[in-house]
């Protein structure tokens, strides 16, 4: 069985690290790839600044958060969804903001989720499983788009 990407696109190390630690406490054996603000985000997912020539295979699912350096999440997702390759990736935001702006315009702009990071440890486990569970083993992955040389990517 192929390993498939996940790509967390969060700038602080605090979550970061809450996240691998939830990962690895549901046993998921993903390759986690970590985008620490939106611009590293926008490169690895549209095969640009460091990874021209060189674009991976597009993760099974980004979680993507707001409030990020450089380039904030509503923005890498209107960018992403502009983009014939990456269009269809699907997109979790994963978020501290229970802002009702930001559930619209997440939404509005194309987000296959929205969830609010829960407070406690132990429910933030529970829901990196449920996440896990729907998005890397239920979900029916879009098929690759071609790339420009028409191979599948």
């Amino acid at each position: 069985m192929k390993v498939t990407t996940v790509l967390l696109v969060e700038d602080n190390p605090d979550d970061v690290d809450l996240t691998l630690r939830a990962f690895k406490r549901n046993d998921f054996a993903n390759e986690i790839v970590v985008a620490r603000d939106g611009i590293e985000a926008l490169d690895y997912l549209l095969g640009t600044g460091p990874h021209v020539g060189a674009r991976p295979d597009l993760p099974a699912v980004v979680l993507l958060d707001l409030k990020l350096p450089k380039i904030d999440g509503l923005e890498v997702l209107r960018r992403v969804r502009a983009d014939a390759r990456a269009r269809l990736t699907p997109i979790v935001l994963l978020t501290s903001s229970g802002e009702e702006r930001d559930v619209v315009a997440g939404y509005s702009l194309g987000a296959n989720s929205y969830i609010r990071k829960p407070v406690t440890f132990e429910r933030f486990v529970e829901a990196v499983r449920t996440l896990s569970t729907y998005w890397l083993l239920l979900n029916e992955r879009p098929p690759a788009p071609p790339d420009s040389r028409g191979a599948r990517g």
